[in-house]
């Protein structure tokens, strides 16, 4: 429910408060320093990406997804879904346009000729052009649909383009990534060293004192200890711009009276409902849900009314009953025995004003086909297929060849369903519809079984605006009382209200958890003038009212080592261990002595590989394992500072593996794992690391 319409419907009070409220925000608007709004939606290395631009590729993406997903309308988390996908596409196209210009890189009007209607057509066409029943690809097929195209809607026309257009970038796209990826190689030397470093095994003696062995209340920090450590590590402490909220859910759902009041509306309508002579007419004026006028088999009947349903007479009424939020009232309106299923071939014939059409032919001149077809199909069976996968404006029909196997008796539209349920299998003739004129023919019925058609009063119990009202002023009460985080979490704790967290919030984020689409939300974080400590208006959302309040705001870049102290608390500690550890074992170069000393044991460790990078027993110990393969046979090292233990080493032996002929496999296996990451858009994200990318995307969705 739209904040407008509560305000209209509010007491005068709530009126005087809105007002108020719109008067403090005119005026604060004044104080405000004035800040400029980007003007577009990006800009990469200096070139702005304009938003009428990516609102074009959107709206274009938006029809591409419906196409695909066979819908009429897209989930918010669809939309938010194709956003992201264009603002990429977009992305993209920027950074990899400069690189294909510098290298001269184009796609031929004679190249895209040939990946379109050349003997190894580009992988969309084959996928749009290939008959699913047989496998094959057919380029007749593609060129017949060119030469028609100028005939075609603009609409169509123009999905066509955009099809061009996605094979041209995606063939740009791939003689890049092969030129990188051919310029991979591997020198015989290197491939020879790769080789043995992950074949050569070294057999070792050590003593090792755990990390994990010394009580952390033994070790001191000093602000120092983390600086050094944060100093040496900077780079790895990166980030996006993130933030952190807590919030309130005040959830707008149907009270006692609500349900009540639901009841009873439908209790009031049994006796007129059970005596009203036009049922279709009663349930239209009354319910929330339409009439329905599809036959029901007992599997199609709510498991609630099934029983009493099937064992009744035409003419029952049942209810009122809650099911799935809402009251219903039903009636038996009538019981026939009726084929469950049914199945038919059929060909479309659309003309222009026609349902979802975008033919362009007549009405008569649609009629006029579809009649020559049923006459040319009745004198000879066998052409339905070929007129099917030609002339059927249905799209599924280059696909099942005009074979709608078994569909639900009523699916269909009525005329349709009509002619296939009251006809002989075999039987065919030309039947209109609001889609336009099918030829019709019956390939199948299965026996007949009890159905029934059923009319349903039904009202969804929804919160009335008094119960907004009220849900409304609850959360006002608690916005107005709190004005910092203190107050926030101390309101939270009287009131007896949940708070829920949303640590480390993206500003292209689309996801929090108990809110349907709280972009608002985000954006709102993200605004330069919240800052924190900051609490929110009262967001309007589905169904319910939230309040929020940023906790912790972190901007791109390097974070400062206070904003990561905790986080690196135990990796400081360690170093600080193996410190201590290492001071304590010099001057102890027995084995023995020293395991004895520290509680351990002399360990052998056998078969360790440079490329491993894990000492047995150990863990990951990258820099220790370096250090062993510097050693000859005999040497020790030690103490020496590892990631889990402070070591003493002494090298018995390396196994040197025996050379090879060849190590062109092992030279392909690189070069193969060097492609699979260029194809995986590591160009791309390589470039877009080295590039000026700024992303206003947060101020316009």
């Amino acid at each position: 429910m739209a904040v407008i319409g509560k305000i209209r419907k509010q007491s005068g009070l709530l009126v005087i408060v809105i007002g108020v409220a719109l008067a403090a925000f005119i005026l604060g608007d004044f104080t405000k320093k004035s800040r400029k709004n980007p003007v577009q939606i990006g800009v990469v290395d200096g070139e702005e990406i304009k938003i009428q631009d990516f609102n074009k590729l959107f709206d274009e993406n938006v029809e591409g997804a419906k196409r695909q997903k066979q819908s009429d309308k897209l989930s918010q988390e669809d939309l938010m879904r194709t956003r992201d996908n264009t603002w990429n596409q977009i992305l993209e196209k920027n950074l990899m346009g400069k690189e294909y210009e510098e290298l001269g890189m184009v796609v031929t009007s004679e190249e895209l000729f040939d990946q379109i209607q050349g003997p190894n057509p580009h992988s969309a066409v084959l996928q749009n052009f290939t008959d699913p029943a047989t496998g094959k690809f057919d380029r007749d097929v593609v060129i017949n649909y060119l030469q028609k195209l100028e005939e075609m809607p603009q609409a169509q026309r123009d999905q066509w383009l955009s099809f061009e257009r996605y094979i041209k970038d995606d063939r740009l796209r791939t003689k890049y990534q092969t030129l990188v990826a051919k310029s991979y190689y591997t020198p015989t030397a290197l491939a020879k060293m790769i080789y043995h470093e992950k074949n050569d095994k070294a057999d070792l003696k050590l003593v090792g004192v755990k990390y994990s062995t010394i009580s952390d209340s033994l070790v001191k920090l000093t602000d120092e200890d983390y600086q050094v450590f944060y100093n040496k590590n900077k780079k790895s402490y990166d980030r996006e711009a993130m933030r952190d909220i807590d919030y309130v859910v005040f959830d707008i759902k149907p009270s006692a009276k609500d349900m009540q009041d639901a009841e009873e509306y439908v209790k009031n309508m049994v006796n007129e409902f059970t005596q009203t002579p036009n049922v279709a007419s009663f349930v239209n004026a009354n319910s929330d849900n339409r009439y329905d006028s599809t036959w029901l088999g007992q599997k199609d009947v709510p498991v609630a009314i099934e029983n009493v349903i099937f064992s009744n007479e035409k003419g029952f009424v049942y209810g009122p009953y809650l099911d799935n939020g809402s009251y219903k009232l039903v009636r038996l309106v009538d019981v026939s025995m009726r084929p469950d299923s049914l199945k038919a071939n059929h060909i479309l014939i659309s003309y222009k004003g026609s349902s979802r059409s975008q033919a362009t032919r007549s009405k008569d001149a649609a009629k006029s086909l579809a009649d020559s077809l049923a006459s040319q199909i009745k004198r000879s069976s066998d052409k339905f297929i070929e007129f099917a996968m030609k002339y059927s404006d249905d799209p599924s029909s280059k696909q099942n060849k005009g074979d709608l196997g078994w569909f639900k008796n009523g699916q269909m539209v009525a005329p349709f369903n009509s002619y296939v349920l009251n006809n002989a299998i075999g039987s065919m003739d030309v039947v209109e519809t609001d889609f336009g004129y099918h030829v019709i023919q019956v390939t199948g019925k299965k026996e007949p079984v009890k159905q029934v058609r059923l009319a349903t009063i039904t009202r969804l119990v929804s919160p009335s605006t008094q119960t907004a009202q009220d849900v409304f002023a609850q959360a006002s009460k608690f916005a107005t009382g709190t004005k910092t985080l203190a107050e926030f979490d101390k309101t939270v704790e009287k009131d007896g209200l949940t708070k829920r967290v949303a640590p480390n919030l993206k500003s292209t984020a689309s996801r929090i958890t108990g809110i349907e689409n709280p972009r608002q939300v985000i954006r709102w974080a993200f605004e330069k003038e919240t800052e924190v400590g900051n609490v929110s208006t009262i967001f309007d959302l589905d169904n319910a009212y939230v309040v929020a309040v940023l906790k912790k705001s972190t901007e791109k870049g390097i974070a400062p080592w206070q904003d990561v102290k905790d986080m690196i608390k135990n990796q400081v500690l360690n170093t600080k261990k193996g410190e201590m550890l290492v001071e304590q074992m010099k001057g102890i170069s027995d084995m023995g002595a020293l395991a004895s000393q520290f509680k351990t044991t002399v360990q052998d460790v056998n078969g360790v590989a440079f490329e491993s990078r894990v000492l047995q027993g150990f863990g990951q110990e990258s820099k220790v394992i370096g250090e062993i393969f510097a050693l000859s046979a005999g040497q020790q090292i030690g103490p020496i500072a590892g990631t889990g233990a402070a070591y003493v080493i002494q090298l018995k032996a390396v196994s040197v593996a025996s050379d090879r002929d060849s190590y062109s496999t092992l030279a392909t296996e690189r070069a193969a794992s060097f492609a699979q990451s260029v194809t995986n858009n590591g160009i791309v994200k390589a470039i877009e690391k080295t590039s000026d990318v700024v992303d206003n995307r947060i101020s316009f969705y």
